[in-house]
């Protein structure tokens, strides 16, 4: 590790806040390494007291690998993809606690993993506080990898070798059939992800799990429901979760392929915030072993 910054745990099953580091000076070839390794290992890290511009997110995100654009569709030739704001902030006030775009932010109140929908998902999401709350509106991250370690070898045994079939739509089912109906949440066919994934620099296996799985490989609707259901309350126990209280300057990164993340309420009143890159995964990332999986 560099010895110009050191790290405190978040949890005792995963993550660690880093300290003595600002990433707007992370360069590929001096302190990223290192964060990259932390990644790898921890699954999530904090930052504090950051003052990410827009190019330097942007510029931090591309370290980790291509940036994601969902947006790629509606840009003009030449146009690129840019910081996303996780936001409920409008011109002069915020969406009412109704809105459709609102619903959309209680929508992420799930636990999910970001982009399981895609045909190329998320490796990470880099997310920085840029307005926060009086109270609520914590992010919670939760260890697919430390879970997957401690489930009983009954529960294991019913998931394991399973392919699982994601959706965007069907996350926001669960809150509303009009924002499921938005073209926004029907873009993508639906993916198939093997339900367990290994990561290749160190082999721990973690689940790939998330709010908008819509089906289980050789069960029923309901049956296959009803064990995501079961699986995804073993590994969101607090002893496998994390959940952070934003102070502007925050930065957290973590790993998709070994977390489920979620936020929670706030008073909609209030203004909230947080500037967002995700970046997709590579083959080096393991995203070619998953995809040989689920053929």
């Amino acid at each position: 590790m560099s010895p110009r910054f050191d790290t405190t745990p978040l949890t005792d099953s995963f993550g660690v806040t880093v300290h003595g580091i600002n990433l707007s000076e992370v360069s590929p070839d001096t302190d990223f390494p290192a964060l990259r390794a932390m990644f790898e290992e921890h699954s999530a890290l904090l930052f504090h007291d950051q003052d990410l511009s827009g190019p330097d997110h942007m510029r931090l995100a591309e370290m980790f690998g291509p940036i994601e654009d969902r947006k790629k569709d509606e840009r003009a030739p030449g146009e690129g993809p840019e910081v996303a704001l996780v936001s409920n902030e409008t011109q002069g006030g915020v969406t009412g606690a109704m809105d459709l775009h609102t619903l959309h932010l209680k929508a992420n109140q799930q636990w999910h993993i970001d982009s399981t929908f895609m045909p190329t998902p998320s490796l990470c999401n880099i997310l920085a506080a840029k307005v926060v709350t009086t109270e609520g509106g914590q992010t919670e991250l939760a260890s697919t990898r430390a879970a997957w370690a401690a489930m009983p070898k009954d529960l294991k045994s019913q998931i394991e070798g399973r392919t699982l079939g994601h959706n965007y739509r069907r996350s926001r089912e669960r809150i509303s059939m009009e924002l499921a109906n938005l073209p926004l949440f029907n873009k993508w066919p639906a993916q198939r992800w093997p339900a367990v994934w290994k990561n290749p620099v160190n082999g721990r296996e973690a689940l790939f799990i998330a709010s908008h799985v819509y089906d289980v490989e050789g069960m029923a609707a309901s049956e296959g429901e009803a064990l995501v259901d079961e699986v995804m309350a073993f590994c969101t126990q607090p002893q496998f979760v994390y959940s952070h209280t934003w102070q502007v300057g925050d930065v957290l990164v973590w790993d998709q392929r070994a977390t489920m993340h979620r936020g929670t309420p706030w008073p909609y009143e209030q203004p909230r915030t947080l500037a967002s890159v995700c970046c997709s995964m590579t083959d080096s990332d393991g995203l070619a072993e998953a995809r040989g999986l689920t053929m």
